[in-house]
């Protein structure tokens, strides 16, 4: 294919509720309240209901239940019951294809965002920013399979290697998911910065301007397609894009957290 523009003529956008739409802009605004955000999601009973569950879950290890949104909010905060709230709207508006594991998709996504918000964190960037990145990096393989059905078996062959599924996406279509993800998120106006960062996260360090996310997504996309094997998998990642953070390695390994702390798929 030539171009996104002709990619995305051959296939059928996804629907973004409303809720997701309002919510997006809220992304774009600093100044956003709780209750502008309360409100946003109170319109969809079946959306608060996930967040409450999800606030009662042993993720978040509250000590009372969460009854309210605004209880929910309150303990485990805006900026991450907002991210939430989209990515449970992210999932209800793609369809998992025939012969992709929807469980074993969202739990790697869900996974990459988690280590993308832990490195967000250790390099003082904005985390849920972070996380909503790394959540929907993948949204793009679901776009491909739309229109090119039968490249889901290549797509996905065996082992996954970190980085294997970006390479084969590039070589069968032309684009890897992220630079996918990144024209579907510039056609629903998610922030700009998020665009960058998708469109560089399959090789952060081969474009003109250099993408903080970017690269940060970069990592946590290469931790989430490896087996848990603890503060190893550090060794693993590409030393160029570390080098590009200047991480302390020996901090990294010691805050290195274990994928069931974030994975949790009861808001999806």
């Amino acid at each position: 294919m030539s171009s996104l523009d002709s990619f995305f003529e051959s296939i059928k956008l996804p629907a973004m509720p409303e809720v997701a739409h309002a919510l997006i802009k809220t992304l774009n605004h600093n100044d956003a309240t709780i209750l502008e955000v309360r409100n946003i999601i109170a319109k969809d009973p079946a959306l608060s209901a996930k967040l409450l569950r999800l606030g009662n879950s042993a993720q978040f290890g509250l000590p009372r239940g969460v009854g309210t949104l605004d209880h929910a909010i309150a303990m485990v905060g805006m900026s991450q019951v907002r991210t939430l709230a989209l990515a449970a709207c992210l999932n209800d508006s793609f369809p998992t294809p025939p012969g992709l594991d929807r469980k074993e998709f969202w739990k790697n996504s869900m996974a990459c965002a988690g280590y993308a918000q832990w490195l967000a964190q250790c390099l003082d960037m904005d985390a849920q920013q972070a996380w909503l990145t790394g959540m929907m990096l993948r949204l793009g393989e679901l776009l491909i399979v739309q229109t090119e059905p039968k490249t889901l078996l290549e797509i996905e062959k065996l082992p996954h290697l970190p980085g294997g599924r970006w390479e084969r996406e590039k070589r069968l279509v032309g684009f890897s998911e992220g630079e996918i993800t990144a024209e579907l998120a510039r056609r629903w106006d998610f922030p700009m910065q998020i665009v960058q960062a998708l469109q560089r996260s399959s090789s952060p360090l081969h474009e003109q301007a250099f993408s903080r996310l970017g690269s940060v997504v970069h990592l946590a996309g290469l931790l989430a397609d490896m087996p848990y094997t603890g503060p190893d998998m550090i060794d693993a990642l590409p030393p160029e894009v570390l080098d590009s953070f200047q991480m302390d390695i020996p901090w990294l390994r010691d805050s290195f957290p274990q994928p069931d702390t974030f994975v949790n798929l009861s808001a999806l």
